[in-house]
């Protein structure tokens, strides 16, 4: 499944190819994904600019100039294949769910063969208070993540660290992988309970977290 940093990687390379951009087509070929693709998807987008292309935990957020905000998720095999003016645009594939068409010429493929992605919509106004959004945790490469930031949320927790560190409620955007290097690095046993992880521990486990990811 990606992760924090290679959903970073997408958002980065998605930024210079769609922020400003109109969008002229959206091609949907697949609306059963994690959550069904809404009705209106393609009437909703098209003819509309994207304004700012970011990232929230895993999810990918593309705002729109009506307000508009695309929630993306790569799922466990997802991806978005840039095509720019000129290249050779393959015909799409079985997996190969929706096209992102630009007035430019340029297209994102979103492909996705388990089709545990999603491509869904909400409103900016709203978007901290969606299902999806509102409950995360804070980002482990912001200044306002600190040990005691981490403390704070292990405290009471009756789960083990690792299964803490992978709620998405206790911090935003860390999976396996990334949890159990970032438990290595600061010498705690990802059996230990988590709200045992205080003090020195916390600040260790918080500078490890920030090393795997950068």
């Amino acid at each position: 499944m990606p992760e924090l940093p290679e959903v970073e990687t997408v958002c980065r390379a998605l930024s210079p190819v769609l922020e400003g951009a109109i969008l002229q087509d959206v091609v949907i070929r697949q609306f059963a994904l994690r959550f069904p693709v809404p009705p209106n998807f393609h009437e909703k987008l098209v003819s509309r600019r994207i304004v700012k292309v970011q990232r929230r935990a895993k999810y990918l957020l593309i705002e729109l100039d009506d307000g508009g905000v695309i929630i993306g998720h790569l799922g466990m095999s997802g991806r978005m294949t840039i095509y720019r003016v000129g290249d050779n645009v393959p015909l799409p594939g079985r997996h190969d769910h929706i096209d992102f068409k630009v007035v430019s010429g340029d297209l994102v493929r979103f492909s996705d063969p388990r089709r545990f992605g999603l491509m869904i919509l909400t409103e900016a106004g709203i978007l901290k208070e969606h299902a999806l959004i509102k409950n995360l945790g804070p980002e482990p490469l912001n200044p306002d993540f600190t040990g005691a930031a981490l403390a704070d949320r292990l405290k009471g927790c009756k789960s083990s660290i690792k299964s803490a560190l992978l709620d998405q409620r206790k911090v935003a955007g860390l999976g396996n992988i990334y949890a159990c290097e970032s438990l290595f690095r600061s010498g705690i046993s990802p059996k230990r309970s988590a709200k045992n992880v205080q003090g020195v521990r916390a600040i260790k486990l918080m500078q490890a977290v920030r090393s795997v990811l950068t």
